[in-house]
């Protein structure tokens, strides 16, 4: 039986000093643990060197032996457990050339950011702190630790990280760190699309986005990472359906609307959804603005944007359906039964839902179609809005009909009618086909 994750952590400190080893909760887990929160894993940061690590739990993987990190299997979890280094040189802003074994002083000297820089003995409960983190975590602050140039030359993820803890955690950054983010941000391109990624969803899921999304504007990094999104600055939009200004504003206002709790897609959505409006912005002879075709064109941006950033095919997939279809809903109260449970039945129709109302909510506050199809929703809750076909191919070949394009929009009539409730058995479908497809027209 799996053991609780601290159990199980607490269970590989205690082996390790039982052996002669200093050993210790390292970084976020200890942070966390003095705010109140319940961490999502345990770092552990011991004198023993990789191998003797290995000797002690033969249930690991050398994920990092250059570095002196171990993955240890125990209790059904997963824990890294890392040798006390100090890192050599920093040559491609993402990893030390090499690295010498250490003290835990020197240990918490290399690490990131002052509240990142505590350790905790569990099993003496003892905190140890060379970095002043707990000064820093009481008035919640982020520090980097020592000059905050060299942390973020060394690590140029440190960049995104600074901004990502600064919203999740709610921490002001202090001063001569959040000016060392912005002296660096045009580096951040050294560090990988994929981990860039990751901290991107993990800002932008966080109930907090809009702070995360002002940050990453302020510091410049939303220019570097994300210049479509720059580009809606200043992107003017009729003022009697966007009172609250450009298309940047009006993006900002839309992610403080969506819930605490979101999807990437559908916050990416949310993002990216109105793209397309720079490069569609044109004046009609009335004087009106206009952006015709900018949910194609947003569309395709979208799937540019995420490629670059290395999102899986899936979420590249929900994004750009979102995108492409904002529009639409303008539209669902003029569609037939048949062609709008089509509609609602998509598989990301719910982000999508989401995805219109705070678009609507933000900018000329009519929710007519919202509300629509909330109704439609309860309306056609007590069946599938796809049901099972009443008609296949098969059905098609024994009235004698020939495979071929034909079958296409034969079966989408009838289906379209079964939809409607025009059609509700097998034999009223054959009938339909014989009448409307297999009976002789007069001469």
């Amino acid at each position: 039986m799996a053991s609780s994750l601290e159990d199980s952590a607490r269970g590989i400190v205690r082996r390790l000093q039982d052996a002669g080893f200093t050993a210790l909760y390292a970084g976020g887990c200890v942070r966390d643990r003095l705010l109140g929160q319940a961490p999502h894993d345990y770092d552990i940061a011991t004198a023993a060197k990789p191998e003797q690590v290995q000797a002690l739990f033969p249930r690991n993987v050398a994920i990092g032996v250059h570095f002196g990190v171990i993955s240890v299997l125990e209790g059904g979890h997963e824990f890294q457990v890392a040798s006390f280094r100090a890192d050599g040189l920093y040559l491609d802003g993402r990893r030390p050339e090499n690295v010498t074994f250490s003290t835990p002083e020197q240990d918490a000297q290399r690490r990131d950011f002052t509240v990142n820089g505590l350790f905790f003995d569990p099993i003496r409960e003892q905190l140890i702190d060379y970095v002043d983190g707990q000064r820093d975590l009481a008035a919640r602050l982020l520090r980097a630790i020592g000059d905050a140039n060299d942390r973020f030359r060394e690590d140029r993820l440190r960049l995104l990280r600074a901004v990502r803890f600064a919203t999740v955690l709610g921490f002001d950054l202090e001063p001569r760190t959040w000016e060392a983010v912005c002296a660096s941000a045009v580096h951040i391109h050294e560090v990988s699309a994929e981990r860039i990624r990751e901290e991107l969803v993990k800002i932008f899921v966080s109930p907090e986005r809009v702070r995360g999304f002002d940050l990453l504007d302020q510091s410049g990094l939303l220019r570097e990472l994300l210049p479509e999104v720059e580009a809606l600055k200043g992107c003017e939009q009729p003022p009697q359906f966007h009172p609250e200004g450009d298309v940047f504003k009006h993006t900002r206002i839309m992610l403080g609307l969506l819930p605490a709790e979101v999807s990437a897609p559908l916050v990416f959505s949310v993002l990216f959804h109105d793209i397309g409006k720079p490069g569609t912005f044109a004046v009609d002879p009335t004087g009106r603005i206009r952006f015709s075709g900018h949910d194609k064109l947003g569309a395709e941006m979208t799937e540019a944007v995420m490629s670059r950033l290395r999102f899986s095919r899936a979420e590249i997939d929900a994004t750009i359906e979102a995108v492409a279809n904002h529009m639409v809903f303008k539209d669902v109260q003029q569609m037939r039964v048949a062609k709008l449970k089509r509609f609602m039945a998509r598989p990301y129709f719910e982000d999508e839902m989401e995805l219109h109302r705070v678009d609507c909510t933000s900018s000329h506050g009519m929710l007519d179609n919202y509300e629509f199809l909330k109704t439609k929703r309860d309306e056609f809750a007590h069946e599938p809005l796809i049901p099972e076909p009443l008609l296949t191919g098969r059905d098609l070949i024994a009235l004698g009909l020939k495979p071929g394009p034909q079958f296409t929009t034969i079966l989408e009539a009838v289906q379209s009618r079964q939809l409607e409730g025009s059609l509700t058995d097998r034999d009223g479908a054959l009938a339909f086909v014989r009448t409307e497809y297999l009976s002789t027209p007069p001469l």
